[in-house]
């Protein structure tokens, strides 16, 4: 028995005293008063009491002492022990004779005598549940005989039901009041009745249920069996939720004997969601007053707020019983009182007249279409998805049908459900309803947010483009814009230069039909490289006014602000938004929102919050089977365990979406699973790899068309190529980067351009200048990653050319930053540079780390002298590799050059030594 310790110990208490007692149980239908009375009743048979247990019955509560006939009939033995005259007064209770009742104290004091004598054999315990039955006169004695049980043998305890008045509200016998469960133990009772309930319709159940055991048991199985029909979003306003019998009872009698009136008042109530109970609902706008109420106030059906006055529902399952007893004909004339209600309100406006009308109106689908809008832009777009349908259902013409279907099923797109928005886009224009280009702009989201299908996606949208245009399209169209912004996307996770230049020829010559935001996407998604001159700057004129954009659209202009690395001043945006968009909105839209928030945790160096975002993303993305994001999350998840240092588990996930990536052509996945390889090869000190890694993504001196993640890993590529003997390269990677005025177009590539060309300068003047303007950039505290890379840079160059001194300042400030950041390897590399110039430098969190086999026997060859070349052919190595396999032991070690080789290996213990 959850959440009742309080109650218990008061009836143990109850049942353990030396003398008699009586005690009434007040509460709620279903609040588990019996429970406790069936727990008190074992408790008194275990201390060695007799218990008697009597049920009042509702169609017995006009039967003179039916109720006190219960309690006796058990005791008919030891009446015969009684005197003749309190055996005639017990000959009317159980029907043997015709003399005149006796008085109420006559007979409560004939039952006294015969309750103490069945009491000297064994302690009695007399247990009534739902006493608020009992018939008047039974009820008149029990109260007699309570309030004179001091002294006696015996307990009574009775369970009247709150709200409806009986002989025992006057009886003046002492109450333990039994409310509703506490939020923590209802929870808990529901968890372990109901398992795996679905979040929403587990939080809508103790939301209808406030605490109520029964309705915690019962409701479920009802909830789950409606909840498809709740998925396009609630558009009637309060509907209530299907009761089981049992529920029904508890309120469906008091509801039917209200007068006609009455019941209506509360059914316009209801249905305009009033709140229930003292904590009423407070939502947006006002809810409809309840007036000349106070007839189902007696019967127990409403409260009145203490703050408003207004009349409130005494218990959600009030509003659910009314709503469900009315005739579809009360419910849509209630409906229409309150559309006309609400004439200054929206969207209350829309729920209410699209529930009351029936006829296809005009006027009432503009409306709904009006208030489907309104709800996109606030979050709602689940209720969007219902309005538009809706509308579409009222619509006058097959045209505007058709158009509202559409927009329904572009919505529901975005709203997650893929398979609703197929429906409605085959449902909407008839016999060729599946050709249509609401159908394949439908289809397109499904195929590929379900299973990256990104190749049949990218035939199906763009040919449905090119039909609407060879068509002869003149005029701008949302479905042809929907259409284009879809094919742009296609064309970003696939990351084919020819699909990419197909797509520029057609958008080239549709031109006026192509809105502005729709350009930025364009060269925003491509080629950054190659068309993202003056892109942020036209970001920010789009982001002017952010209350007006559809999640949609505030979701693409922030992946164009993360190509051009401008995303953080539009970030508390959408951490606002994010939460309403998952919970009733766009959330395909969020699961897209959270991947970009987490991008810039990472690049503002915030990565323990950024793990705990991608994790939620995951999560969401898992729940909805979008298997595209689902992989998608994963690869920015494994790019940040490779920058932590994690490298097992970047590999791991590498390998994962790789093989998920690569077969089905999205090339975008495909490309940061190679820039995960890369960063956790240059984790490790694997530069040899990182190389490898990297020229797969663009080669050197240039950067492959259409490739996001190839400036994106200028620097990996530089420090890769430096660190393998590859200067040429490197310089003429950086010189290329400086060429395509990669500076212009993000204030990170600006950084790690100027970072580039500073480590690849042989002209001491040129590297001082570049890395000043790397360091002294504005932007630079905004990527400490890549900052710090820089310095750490420039603290070795500094201490080869200007000595230790002149070294230190950047090397700690690389090393402090990256301790901050989380970057155990990049930490160790700079805190043994550190070393090097004769300074301890911050102290590190985790040891150094072991040598491999191979890396042990590497060091010792080095260490006696060596060259890479001799190694190599003794270990059948390449030299590079050799050279790679040092460059990760210098810092596991902390030196930086072979010389120091050989008392570093010393140090070690024998066991690790070779």
């Amino acid at each position: 028995m959850l959440g009742r310790a309080a109650e218990r110990e008061v009836l143990s208490e109850f049942t353990a005293a030396s003398s008699g007692r009586v005690l009434v149980l007040r509460g709620d239908a279903g609040v588990g008063k019996s429970a406790l009375l069936d727990h008190a009743a074992e408790l008194a048979a275990e201390q060695g009491h007799r218990v008697i247990r009597a049920a009042g019955v509702e169609a017995e509560s006009e039967l003179p002492f039916a109720g006190l006939h219960q309690f006796l009939y058990p005791l008919l033995p030891s009446i015969d022990q009684l005197d003749q005259v309190q055996q005639r007064v017990f000959d009317v209770v159980f029907g043997r004779g015709g003399s005149t009742p006796p008085s109420v104290m006559t007979l409560g004091i004939a039952v006294l005598d015969l309750l103490s004598l069945a009491a000297s054999h064994e302690p009695l315990v007399l247990v009534l549940d739902d006493g608020q039955w009992l018939d008047a006169a039974s009820t008149e004695v029990c109260g007699f005989v309570g309030r004179r049980l001091t002294g006696s043998a015996v307990k009574l305890l009775v369970g009247l039901r709150a709200g409806v008045s009986s002989g025992f509200d006057t009886a003046a016998l002492p109450e333990l009041p039994v409310a509703a469960l506490p939020e923590a133990a209802a929870e808990e009772l529901l968890d372990t009745r109901h398992v795996g309930l679905e979040p929403r319709v587990r939080r809508l159940v103790l939301d209808e249920a406030r605490g109520n055991p029964l309705a915690l048991l019962e409701l479920p199985p009802h909830v789950s069996a409606a909840r498809a029909e709740r998925a396009g979003g609630n558009i009637s306003g309060y509907t209530g939720i299907p009761l089981p019998q049992r529920l029904h009872q508890v309120y469906g009698a008091r509801i039917e004997s209200l007068d006609a009136p009455v019941r209506a008042e509360l059914l316009r109530g209801a249905l305009d969601g009033v709140g229930a109970g003292t904590a009423a609902d407070r939502t947006r706008g006002t809810r409809y007053r309840m007036r000349d109420a106070d007839e189902a106030a007696a019967r127990g059906l409403l409260n009145v707020d203490p703050l408003s006055g207004d009349f409130v529902f005494r218990h959600p399952l009030v509003r659910s019983t009314v709503v469900q007893m009315a005739t579809p004909n009360q419910r849509r004339a209630a409906h229409a009182v309150l559309a006309d209600l609400h004439r200054e309100d929206l969207e209350r406006r829309a729920t209410h007249l699209a529930a009351s009308t029936i006829d296809p109106d005009e006027q009432v689908a503009a409306t709904l279409e009006a208030a489907a809008d309104s709800a996109t832009l606030r979050g709602g777009a689940l209720a969007a998805v219902g309005w538009l349908t809706r509308a579409a259902e009222l619509s006058e013409s097959s045209e505007e049908r058709h158009r509202r279907l559409g927009n329904a099923a572009y919505i529901a797109g975005h709203s997650g459900q893929l398979e609703h928005a197929q429906q409605l886009a085959g449902t909407g224009g008839g016999p060729g309803a599946n050709d249509s280009p609401a159908s394949a702009l439908a289809a397109g989201y499904a195929a590929l947010f379900g299973d990256g299908d990104v190749r049949s996606t990218q035939r199906q949208v763009c040919a449905a483009v090119e039909s609407m245009h060879d068509a002869g399209l003149r005029e701008p169209d949302e479905v042809f814009t929907r259409l284009v912004d879809l094919l742009l996307v296609v064309n970003q996770y696939a990351g084919d230069e020819a699909a990419w230049e197909r797509t520029h020829r057609i958008l080239g010559d549709v031109g006026h039909l192509v809105p502005p935001l729709t350009r930025i996407y364009e060269d925003a998604w491509g080629d950054v490289v190659r068309r993202g001159a003056g892109l942020h700057e036209r970001v920010e004129r789009a982001f002017a006014d952010p209350q007006g954009l559809e999640p949609w659209d505030v979701t693409r202009l922030c992946v164009a602000a993360y190509h051009v690395d401008t995303l953080s001043r539009y970030r508390p945006h959408l951490q606002r938004t994010v939460d309403r968009e998952v919970e009733t909105g766009a959330v395909a839209d969020a699961m897209t929102m959270l991947n970009l928030i987490m991008l810039d945790q990472i690049a503002v160096g915030e990565w323990a919050e950024a793990e705990r975002t991608g994790q939620r993303c995951l999560e969401l993305t898992t729940t909805h089977q979008h298997s595209l994001f689902v992989h998608h999350t994963q690869a920015y998840l494994g790019l940040l365990a490779a920058l932590r240092g994690d490298v097992e588990r970047a590999r791991e996930l590498q390998a994962l979406v790789d093989a998920w990536a690569r077969p089905r052509g999205v090339g975008f996945l495909a490309q940061i699973a190679d820039a995960t390889g890369t960063a956790a090869a240059l984790s490790e000190g694997d530069y040899e790899s990182a190389y490898l890694h990297a020229i797969g993504l663009t080669p050197p001196g240039t950067f492959t068309p259409y490739a996001h993640q190839a400036s994106r890993g200028l620097l990996d590529l530089v420090e890769a190529a430096l660190h393998t003997g590859r200067s040429e390269r490197a310089r003429a990677h950086a010189l290329a980067a400086r060429d395509a005025n990669l500076p212009d177009i993000s204030p990170r590539l600006a950084l790690i351009t100027y970072g580039a060309l500073a480590m690849t300068a042989e002209d001491p003047a040129e590297a001082d200048a570049m890395y000043d303007r790397a360091e002294t950039h504005p932007a630079a505290a905004m990527f400490p990653f890549e900052h710090a890379r820089i310095r750490l840079a420039h603290g070795i160059r500094l201490r080869h050319t200007q000595g230790r001194k002149a070294a230190r300042p950047s090397l700690t400030l690389a090393a402090e930053t990256f301790e901050r950041l989380g970057a155990p390897p990049w930490a160790e590399r700079a805190r043994a540079e550190l070393r090097a110039t004769g300074t301890a430098g911050p102290s590190s969190s985790a040891p150094v780390a072991a040598l491999t086999w191979q890396e042990q026997r590497i060091a010792d060859l080095a260490a006696r002298g060596l060259t890479n070349k001799e190694i190599g052919e003794r270990m059948h190595l390449s030299p590079r590799t050799v050279s790679s396999h040092l460059y990760r032991v210098f810092p596991k070690l902390g030196i930086t050059s072979r010389a120091a080789l050989r008392d570093a290996l010393g140090r070690f213990p024998s066991d690790q030594n070779v």
